[in-house]
């Protein structure tokens, strides 16, 4: 079994736990609910070029804990100030020490800025959740979908007004994956199955096989921001990035001061 497979089977217990503790009903009444999203697909195309999705998470099953002493609220706000497209929050809290608390704080204190929920979204009811605690985009991971889930879920997405980020991480998972209702197909150059690999050779050698008309993301590995300026020469228009600015003592500095590097040329 690798760490994916064991992540998904936990979480299909943790789904069911929640669905008896809170009915799609219940969700529908969130103040969130019925907001109109913020739109991360245009953010990327107007945020100065940058692109950057900067991640707020507290540990990883590869680096261990690293962000505990964080306040979600200073560190989201530091990043909608410091000029990212985009916010990724972690909501699972067993491998990456995310609640829904963090995405509900940093939707009170980012309203304008698209916020991505990072988890491992496997049943509708997630999507549900997502939308409740005030997301604008969900995340799915073609790794543990096959392709009737990716459409499924996709298109619900879409029904509730969320926008969908595809992730893939080889040749199979692109061909496998259904576009119809994907507004973000994101490279991720860390292998899930093992959590190995840092470099972004996954996304400069998958670029050329990802739907033309789809914004294109990299995601993971990615900590010079020459490694950025290489990427987007390539075609990629987003970033996503989180132990780079996490691991730091100020993440929102961190981010600030990245993004002026990208932008000195």
């Amino acid at each position: 079994m690798t760490i994916l497979d064991e992540i998904v089977a936990n979480k299909r217990i943790e789904i069911e736990d929640s669905k008896k503790k809170v009915s799609m009903s219940q969700l529908k009444e969130s103040i969130f609910f019925h907001r109109k999203k913020n739109s991360l697909s245009e953010s990327i195309r107007k945020t100065k070029g940058n692109g950057i999705i900067a991640e707020f998470k507290r540990k990883s099953p590869s680096k261990g804990m690293f962000g505990e002493h964080f306040d979600v609220e200073k560190t989201t706000t530091g990043y909608t100030k410091g000029g990212a497209a985009g916010i990724s929050v972690l909501t699972d809290y067993n491998y990456f020490g995310g609640t829904k608390e963090d995405l509900i704080s940093a939707r009170k204190n980012n309203p304008f800025t698209p916020l991505l929920r990072k988890d491992f979204m496997i049943d509708e009811y997630q999507l549900y959740e997502a939308k409740a605690w005030g997301a604008d985009v969900i995340l799915l991971i073609a790794a543990q979908l096959n392709s009737e889930e990716i459409l499924n879920l996709s298109k619900k997405a879409h029904e509730l007004d969320l926008e969908v980020l595809l992730e893939v991480h080889d040749e199979e998972e692109i061909a496998k994956s259904p576009f119809d209702y994907i507004d973000i197909v994101g490279v991720n150059n860390r292998n899930l199955k093992n959590f190995a690999e840092n470099n972004v050779n996954a996304s400069l050698r998958l670029i050329e096989l990802l739907p033309k008309d789809i914004i294109k993301i990299s995601e993971s590995c990615i900590s010079q921001p020459e490694t950025v300026k290489q990427l987007k020469k390539v075609g990629y228009e987003g970033f996503l990035m989180g132990e780079n600015f996490m691991k730091t003592v100020d993440p929102s500095k961190a981010l600030a001061d990245f993004v002026e590097q990208i932008n000195e040329d």
